[in-house]
């Protein structure tokens, strides 16, 4: 019979069997990609020593295609949780040396432990993805783990916060975990998510595309929006997922975590009024507006490459945490298009989940016009984003700056769709369309008759614009709750936020809506 000093070292042969992975010759090749193993990950993103491991001796049951004779403990993903910032986290990584990081249906298993566990607790899970795919040896119970993976994604969506972060490959069937997560991130260079790889689209498409091209960091942030952040190496991705969850809560019952700042409420924004030019034909770049009334300029962008016209991401106001939705005239001079429209709708979504309150800064011409999207479903998404907003009830304020035109104005957070506290500065304009066009339709035949056309168009533009390119007829319908200088932003904005903390909004009972997806 065994001794208890016997079975101990039996234990510790067997966890150092489990913590060596693939062995050290796979570790070396790991490191040269410029790629830190899944221990390492797990030590750099959470808090010194506070990693727990979860089922670190579970082995694959596959008897098929010799699996038999190759068995590693913790079969190819490290599971667990620990903290950052002192506050729990759920966590997994995929083991890239171990099978290739391939999940079979125990890999698959141990992930579905780790986020039922983070339901029945609260906490978010961030899952650290690099992966070959589907583990082909053990056929239909490896696509089994992975729907079982998904379904929880789904029941997770809108209870705890999920961060997936692409650090390998990422094809076929498991990109869809990312994908229902609430944020992606990808380490450039190392980091591919596609359904279906270059060698298969050029044989059934004949399409020749490098792995980059089709599904590399660069790609998913501004052409696909799949990604949210693009980081430069593993280290600056694991950064990026600690930054992310200092500003949301641990789950939907929950508020934001405040941080303490010593820029005061009551601080004036001297900067505002040179930053957005009195001209509403001149650009500018809204990120500056944003940072300048923050506290302390951080500013925390979400999806910066894609759909640029609109800009989402996460900043602080007297210490709370807020959702900021801007558009920018820097491209496409702000207008509306499909790609923000879905862009902004995601993020808003996210928010009004987790008791984020919004913050709208409205600068918006309208929406794009064109052919190519009104094919491609501008109403159907422009729609998305008025839904989102309108089935928010986090506190909403909202700062129209210069111009709010046409349905832009209204889906843009407005008071007709329940914004909490909506204000504009003395350039804002707030109308059916810009007073050329304006005037152009109300007077086309006064214009056409007139003794000098071109200077009766000038008179009529100009009066258009005394009576609507301001926003005073909107004050006066109460469609505004204030009309203040733009050095005031950041102080009326500390206060109605800390007004609104506790404000709660029912709505009808139901399943769910049905967004226009």
């Amino acid at each position: 019979m065994e001794t208890t000093e016997e079975r101990i070292g039996d234990l510790r042969r067997r966890k150092a069997i489990a913590e060596a992975g693939g062995g050290a010759q796979r570790v070396d090749t790991q490191h040269a990609k410029g790629k830190l193993t899944a221990r390492e990950r797990l030590e750099t993103l959470l808090d010194d020593d506070s990693f727990q491991e979860l089922d670190s001796l579970v082995e694959h049951r596959c008897r098929d295609f010799g699996m038999d004779d190759n068995v590693i403990p913790g079969d190819g993903v490290v599971t667990g949780h620990g903290t950052i910032d002192g506050r729990p986290i759920y966590c997994f990584a995929q083991d890239f040396t171990v099978y290739g990081g391939s999940l079979g249906e125990m890999h698959g298993l141990k992930i579905c432990k780790v986020l039922d566990m983070a339901m029945k607790t609260g906490a978010p899970v961030i899952g650290l993805n690099d992966s070959g795919g589907a583990r082909i040896q053990e056929g239909v119970a490896s696509l089994g783990s992975y729907a079982e993976i998904f379904f929880r994604n789904v029941r997770a969506s809108g209870v705890i916060p999920q961060i997936s972060i692409i650090m390998g490959p990422c094809a076929g069937g498991a990109v869809y975990s990312p994908a229902i997560t609430d944020f992606v991130i990808m380490v450039n260079k190392t980091a591919h998510m596609f359904i279906t790889g270059p060698e298969v689209i050029k044989t059934v498409t004949n399409e020749e595309v490098t792995f980059e091209e089709l599904g590399g960091a660069g790609t998913h942030a501004s052409m696909s929006g799949v990604t949210h952040f693009t980081a430069n190496d593993d280290e600056e991705a694991l950064e990026i997922a600690r930054e992310l969850v200092s500003h949301i809560p641990q789950n939907n019952l929950e508020t934001t975590p405040n941080k303490s700042t010593r820029d005061s409420a009551e601080r004036k924004c001297e900067k505002l009024q040179e930053i957005v030019p009195e001209d509403s034909q001149k650009p500018y770049d809204v990120i500056e507006v944003i940072s300048e009334i923050i506290d302390d300029g951080a500013f925390l962008e979400v999806q910066g490459d894609f759909a640029r016209n609109i800009v989402v991401g996460y900043g602080r106001l007297d210490g709370h945490t807020v959702g900021i939705i801007g558009n920018q005239p820097n491209f496409l001079a702000g207008c509306l298009d499909i790609d923000a429209s879905v862009k902004a709708a995601r993020f808003i979504r996210f928010c009004d989940a987790f008791n984020i309150p919004l913050l709208t800064l409205v600068d918006v011409p309208g929406f794009l016009p064109g052919a190519n999207q009104e094919w491609g479903g501008i109403i159907r998404h422009g729609a998305k984003l008025l839904y989102a907003y309108s089935e928010s009830t986090v506190p909403k304020m909202t700062v129209v700056m210069r111009k709010a035109y046409g349905g832009a104005y209204d889906v843009m957070c407005s008071k007709h769709i329940r914004g909490d506290y909506n204000i504009a500065w003395p350039t804002a304009q707030l109308a059916v369309m810009g007073a050329d066009g304006a005037v152009q339709i109300i007077h086309r035949n006064r214009i056409k008759n007139s003794r000098n056309p071109e200077e009766e168009r000038e008179r009529l533009v100009e009066e258009y614009g005394e009576l609507f390119a301001n926003p005073y007829k909107a004050a006066a319908l109460g469609y505004l709750d204030d009309v203040i200088e733009p050095r005031e932003t950041r102080e009326k904005l500390c206060k109605a936020l800390k007004m609104l903390l506790e404000k709660q909004e029912d709505r009808p009972a139901r399943k769910h809506g049905n967004i226009p997806l």
